[in-house]
This record gives C-alpha cells, structure tokens and sequence, in this order.
C-alpha cells in the first residue's frame, strides 16, 4: 500500500461536506466516548472516596480532564482524568491542609506543569529509570489496596500504610458482612467479566467491567444498611484557598504533585501512542510530549479552581480508548462533556452506588498498579534493587522520598557497576589468559594495565572481554599493548563471554549479514570488473568475503555441531523465490532451524499432478517422514510477480504460450478460480484484520495461501501426521512495503498482523 500524498486529503473541504472516512471518524470518536465515560465515572467516585475528597471532585476532574487536556494534550487519544497515582499524596494532602487548600494546590501545580511544558522539558522527564517509575507506581497501588481494604471490610482506612497493615487483622475479625459481600461481588465482577465464556460472554463484556461491577454490586447491596454515594450542593467553600502552612511544606507538595501527575501522564501516552500506532488506518505521527505536559498544566489548573481533584493521562482509560476504536481527540472531548451531563442530570443515580464497591474498585486498580510484567522486566535488566527500594519507601515514607530513595539506589549501582571490574591472569595450556569481568571504563586502566604487564613478551594471549562497555581510554590502553605485543613477536586474541570470538573489522564500519549490497562498501568490488569477471559476480565474491570475515567466525562454532549431529529443524517453511522475502530475517532463524522450500508463487501442487511437481513433493514427504517437523508454513507475500502474472494474462490457461514459467503457474489456477469464485458470490472468504485487502493481488495473494495449505492436506503423509496431531499447518503473508508479517487464523480466514510484545501500561 503506497502512502497517501498530503493532496489525497482535501476532498473534503472542496466539497463542502464530510467525507465518508469523516462520518467513520465520528461514529468511532462517538461510541469509544460512551465507553470511557462508562469507567470513567465510577472510576473517578471510587478515587475521589479514597482520597477523602467530596465526591463530586472526582467528576470535576474527569469532566475537565476530558475537555481540557483533550482539547490541548498533545496525546489525541489519551483520556486524562481524577489521577490514580496520586491517591496517596491527595489525602496526604487534605488530611493535612484541608480540601480547600488542596484544590490550590493542584492548581499551582498546573501551573508548574505548563511551565515545564513551555520549557520544552517532557523529553528529559523520560529519562528516570522505569524500574524508579514503576517502583513509584507499585508502592501507590500497596498503599491504595491497603487502605481501600479497610472500606471493603466496613471501617475507614488509617493515615498510612504501616498503620492500615497494623489494623487489618483487627478488621478481618470483625468484618462488616454486608459491606464485605458488597465490595467481594465488585471484585468478583471485575477480575471475572473479561474472562466470560461463550457468545453471550462476547456480547456481555462490551460493557466495561468497572461499570458492569458497580451496577452488580448495587443491585445486589438493595435493602442493605451499606454507607453510599452522597453528592451535596456547589458551595462556594468548595473552591480553593490558600494554604495555611510553612512555605517548603507547599512547596514540597506542589513538586510532589508536578512530578508524580507528569510522570503518570507521559507514560500512558507513550503507552497509548503505541497502541495507537498498531491501529491500522490511523496517522502514525508521534505524540508531542511537552505539549501533552502542558495540556496536562492547563488542565489541573482549571481543575483546581473548579474544586476538582489532580488530573493525570491513565493508561487504563487510554487503552480502552484505542480498543474502542477512537480515531481523534473528538472521542476524549465528548466523554468530558458526558460526565458533565452525569454530574447534573444523574445525581439521584449515582447516590443509589454503595461506597463499599467504589473502595473496591480502587483496590483492585491499586493490586494491578504492582504488574509482575514490569518485575520480570525489571529483574532481568538487574534493576530490581532500584524497584524494591523505591516501592518500599513510597510504602513507608511517601512518594517524593520512594523517587529520592530510588534515585540514590540508582545511581548508586550505576557507579558500582562502572567501577566493579574484576581482572584476572591465568595461564593454560601455555597461553596467558586475561579474563575481564565488568565494563572497562578508564576507572579500570590501571588495574588492566598490571594485568596485562604479567603477560611475558612473545607469549601468546587470549584477552577475554565479559562485559558490554568499553570506553575510550580502556580501548586505547587494549589496543596499544596489543600491538607492542604483536610487535615483539607474540600473538593476541580477542574473545567474548563464553569463548564467543569477537572479529576485529578493517574499518570502524560493522556489517550485518541482511545489509543490502547497494551502497555497500564490505561486498563493492575493489577493482573494475571486466570481462571474465562482471560486476555482480565480483560483489558477489565481496560479500562472501565480508562473511569470512565478520560472520564466520560467530556461527562457526554452531556450524560444526551441526555438522556433527546432522540436521533437525522442527519447521518445513514453504515461500515464494522473491529476493525481497528473506526468510532468515523475518522468522529470525539461524542454521538448522527451518527446512525450506521456495519457488515461484510458493506453490505445493497436490500429489500425482504431472512429473515437474515431483521437487516440491518430495521436499514436502522428506520434511515429514525423514525430518519429522512438527510444523509447515506457507508464506505469501505482497506484490507477487507470479499472482500478478496469473491475474494479467491468465497464465496458465489454456491456449496460453507454453514456456516452462506458465506451465508452472498452471498450479496457481486453482487460487485464481477460487478468487473469482468468492467474487461471483458476493461474499468474502478472506480478510486481513484492522484494514481493507488492498487490492485484487493482494486479495490473490491470501486466497493462494489457503489454497495451498489444501493442497499440502492433499498429501497423505501430511493428513496423517495433522490427524495424528503432530503436525500442524499454518499461513502467512508478508508485506513487504510495511516489514508486517500477517498469520491465518482458519475459522475466521481473517489474517492478523504480528506484533511485537507489549509491556504492561503503566
């Protein structure tokens, strides 16, 4: 698919209406508004409980977050509203200063923000570790759970988190059982109703799971003396005042309140975003971080003068945004002016909502706040000390000293991992071995240095590097006394972790095996070509040369064994010869992983159709009987010469020219029959999920891949090996303009792009 050029988007206002992407547009934009106002508002009740806020400050916030951050957010399609990271700090807050006071001080931390945002600072704000982050975001969920437990068990949550852990088993004691039954049939809901089975589970769970808890939980709390949602009059007293304290108190917490609302926010849109870029048919351009940080500022700004709770971007509700099918702002401005709507017209619906189910709302977004996805992660970049001791001191002392403590940790480890390098020397088998264990920074030159003068002149040496880092003054100390090494008459070898050898390239320029021949310099010829010797056969020859040099030497080891051991790939890949489908590159294989097969069109001609399919046959037979692969795959791709020669000039029927290549496409007619088979019948057989087929080459494409995984049933070793159940067939299409690659899924004959893994939003 060619990308439109900026011409393609005028249309609309030449004509004078909107276009039918535009009415598209707005349909999307409008049912994505409902379903985030669906969570919003008992979402933001539940965090405005929590905080000890009135009620109605959560509706503020999420009514001002929606139209102003909407508005002027650099992030379309994140929703921003009551924010969930700051919990802690806005009860910290008013249990201190009082609700009033707390209002201005979301407003002078709008201020603050729309500062940052002019100072074009939001880039830098993505520089703290996100084991520091997610540590900060974990230690709020500990805290939020903790208290909001005390709610579900009929009491009210203590000032921390150390006092609510002291009393909870005073409270499991003695819980109150209708406020228990209550919040356990919201919790129950929540965790259930993405799980429901069945095509009415389907049907059900287009209904948020946060809306679907709270209306069960009410309904079933009907005739229970459970306390519920009280949302009194606007009062003027509501609104903000100035904090009665000392000054670097406020001002701590008009810093605290900056920091986690912008961290929180720029990391869901960054989340967002990247939701957003897989949505097939959106604009792919990235959000603008400082301007989101400033839409951010304007809207806790507006929010605390109205009297509402701090405002932050949620990953929660921008994801579900994306998952709805918002394609613009539109959607996020529209779910504000619903809960404006709310606010006033549905008040006596909202007072029927048990304060028990809203308590139990939040703790489960709190339990889901501490994501074992960002742990795994965590602890396998080696930063789980900076997450644990950020989680901890957010728990025990609050979140400005968890980031202080995390900072501290952080640097700390960094500085011990630059300056901790072990160096040994070790003689075997009358080589003189230096081990390197650490990252060789000029901190470790002098301890290199001693190392290294223990090697005798004209013995031989193996310098083995564990580390991942050398900076330049370690490097010109290796490579100085190597060469005096040399030049004495001994001999040195680099080598990694593990024995792994590490070539030593001509020239700062390291080549990869996949980069392309043009503009190459490892494979240009080095002398003109001539006669006996063309061009292409001489950069040929060059990167063949380039492999000697920079690749064998990593996979020879891997080689040998094969050759030892044979082959035994657990996959048959059968795909078309086009230069530009390298199968290595897109499966990420290496040698003795796949069996492949290709040719033009990637076609598997059933058995017994005439002598010339006997290759691609007995490829097939070896792969299943010898080999015993317990998976084939069948791969088409975008812009396929062959189906574009069968959908041409019918290639391959007869009384066409008879050449070897269109008797060879004769075994594609079956796909190009059953295309126009589809077509005679109106209906649709094969699709591609989150986009329209393109074309009728592309439409082509996917119905040959299905075609020829019936033809690969056709063979029997194959049906016997699939009924037997240890074989399985796949498709697969790739996009060659897009680097996509597509996978069937059979019921549907829908082919569903492959994405990279996700973490966890924030």
């Amino acid at each position: 698919m060619q990308p439109q050029s900026p011409s393609t988007h005028r249309p609309q206002a030449a004509t004078g209406g909107p276009s039918p992407a535009g009415r598209s547009t707005w349909r999307g934009d409008l049912a994505a508004s409902f379903v985030i106002f669906l969570i919003a508002v008992p979402l933001s009740l539940g965090i405005a409980l929590a905080t000890g806020a009135p009620l109605q400050a959560g509706l503020v916030a999420a009514a001002v977050g929606g139209i102003v951050a909407g508005l002027l957010g650099g992030a379309p399609l994140q929703v921003s509203g009551a924010a969930t990271g700051l919990v802690v700090v806005t009860a910290e807050l008013v249990q201190q200063y009082g609700w009033r006071a707390t209002c201005a001080i979301t407003a002078l931390a709008g201020l603050t923000q729309l500062a940052l945002g002019t100072a074009r600072v939001a880039r830098g704000a993505l520089a703290v570790s996100p084991a520091i982050v997610h540590g900060v975001l974990a230690g709020i969920g500990v805290t939020i759970a903790l208290g909001q437990l005390h709610v579900v068990l009929g009491d009210t949550p203590n000032s921390s988190a150390l006092e609510n852990l002291a009393a909870l088993p005073a409270e499991l004691s003695h819980p109150h059982p209708s406020a228990l039954l209550v919040g356990a049939v919201t919790a129950a809901v929540l965790v259930g109703w993405p799980r429901l089975p069945g095509r009415a589970g389907q049907w059900l769970r287009t209904v948020p799971a946060p809306l679907a808890a709270v209306a069960l939980a009410t309904g079933a709390s009907t005739g229970m003396p459970v306390p519920r949602v009280s949302l009194p009059q606007w009062q003027l007293q509501a609104l903000p005042a100035l904090p009665d304290g000392p000054v670097l108190g406020v001002f701590a917490a008009v810093l605290t309140v900056t920091l986690v609302a912008s961290m929180e926010s720029l990391l869901s849109a960054v989340a967002v975003d990247r939701l957003r870029a897989e949505r097939a048919g959106l604009p792919q351009e990235q959000a603008r971080l400082d301007r989101e940080l400033a839409g951010q500022g304007a809207a806790n700004l507006v929010s605390g003068l109205l009297g509402g709770l701090p405002v932050a971007g949620g990953a929660i509700r921008g994801s579900a945004n994306v998952a709805a099918g918002a394609a613009s702002r539109k959607s996020t401005v529209l779910h504000g002016l619903w809960v404006l709507l709310c606010a006033g017209l549905l008040t006596t619906v909202l007072e029927l909502i048990p304060l028990a189910a809203l308590a139990a709302l939040v703790m489960v977004v709190g339990v889901k706040m501490v994501s074992f996805a960002h742990i795994k992660h965590v602890q396998r970049h080696r930063e789980f000390p900076m997450y644990a001791s950020t989680l901890g001191a957010v728990v025990l002392f609050g979140v400005l000293q968890g980031v202080a403590v995390g900072i501290v940790v952080t640097a700390f480890l960094s500085l011990r991992r630059l300056a901790h390098t072990r160096i040994t020397v070790d003689e075997e088998g009358g080589n003189h071995l230096v081990r390197v264990s650490g990252q060789l920074t000029f901190l470790a030159v002098p301890k290199l240095s001693r190392a290294l003068a223990q090697v005798p002149p004209e013995a031989p040496a193996v310098v083995e590097l564990g580390g991942s880092f050398m900076d330049h003054t370690a490097y010109d100390t290796l490579q100085s006394w190597t060469n005096a090494h040399r030049a004495r008459g001994g001999w040195v070898t680099l080598r990694g972790r593990g024995g792994r050898p590490i070539a030593e390239p001509a020239s700062t320029h390291a080549c990869r095996p996949w980069t392309p021949w043009r503009n190459h310099h490892c494979t240009r010829p080095t002398a003109p070509a001539d006669a006996l010797t063309p061009r292409g056969g001489q950069q040929l020859l060059g990167g063949v040369s380039a492999f000697q040099r920079n690749t064998a030497p990593l996979v020879r080891a891997e080689l040998a064994r094969l050759a030892r051991e044979g082959q035994c790939p657990t996959q048959l890949f059968l795909t078309c010869a086009d230069s530009r489908l390298v199968t290595s590159m897109i499966t990420s294989s290496g040698p003795g992983d796949l069996f492949t097969v290709r040719n033009v069109g990637n076609l598997i001609p059933p058995p017994a159709t005439d002598g010339s399919c006997d290759s691609v046959g007995a490829a097939v037979e070896y792969a299943v009987e010898v080999l015993k692969v317990s998976s084939i795959t069948v791969c088409g791709h975008s812009g396929c010469g062959a189906m574009q020669a069968l959908l041409d000039s019918g290639a391959g029927e007869p009384g066409a020219p008879q050449t070897t290549l269109t008797r060879w496409l004769r075994h594609g007619r079956p796909s190009l029959a059953r295309m126009q088979r589809i077509g005679r019948l109106g209906r649709g057989e094969v699709a591609v999920a989150d986009r329209p087929v393109a074309d009728a080459l592309e439409r082509l494409a996917l119905v040959n891949v299905m075609q020829q995984l019936d033809h690969l049933m056709a063979h029997a070793c194959v049906a016997r090996r699939v009924a037997e159940g240890s074989l399985q067939l796949h498709g697969m299409y790739f996009h060659v303009g897009e680097a996509q690659a597509y996978v069937l899924d059979p019921p549907s004959r829908t082919f569903t792009a492959v994405r990279p893994e996700v973490l966890d939003a924030v």
